[in-house]
């Protein structure tokens, strides 16, 4: 006597969903976002009053500018991403963002009430070094 060994052919559709990948993927991009977030929040740690300007249409920034921030306090206090420096440091630091191959975007947040000076300072500090590609944020009335 023969023996088939034919398995049965159900025509039911699988209706299990595999979803480790799903989770995988998830966590993973919550670590990234986890790690990512106190780094764009990182030059709002200084509170100053940026100046006022009337409303105009903005243009978006290049994607693939870089951008360092110096801060201006009211007190004349320089900032660098975070950190204090006087004006001799601030210079060294400038020196080494001209020695790139591509300088970074220089964004310039002054206090409202800091001393003319102390930016003017910094923009002969930036043409000294060639670095032209200056931002100035500020607020917007209304």
């Amino acid at each position: 006597m023969a023996r088939t060994f034919r398995r049965n052919r159900q025509m039911h559709p699988i209706a299990e969903l595999n979803v480790t990948n799903l989770i995988d993927l998830g966590f993973t991009l919550l670590i990234i976002f986890m790690i990512a977030t106190p780094l764009i929040n990182q030059e709002q740690k200084e509170s100053i009053n940026l100046p006022i300007e009337s409303k105009r249409l903005q243009t978006k920034p290049d994607p693939a500018d870089v951008f360092e921030t110096i801060t201006i306090k009211a007190d004349a206090t320089l900032m660098l991403g975070g950190r204090q420096l006087t004006l001799s440091q601030l210079s060294q630091a400038m020196a080494g963002f001209a020695a790139r191959a591509k300088p970074p975007v220089i964004r310039i947040r002054t206090d409202a009430k800091a001393s003319m000076q102390q930016f003017i300072s910094v923009v002969e500090l930036l043409t000294k070094y060639n670095l032209t590609r200056v931002d100035l944020p500020t607020q917007t009335s209304g």
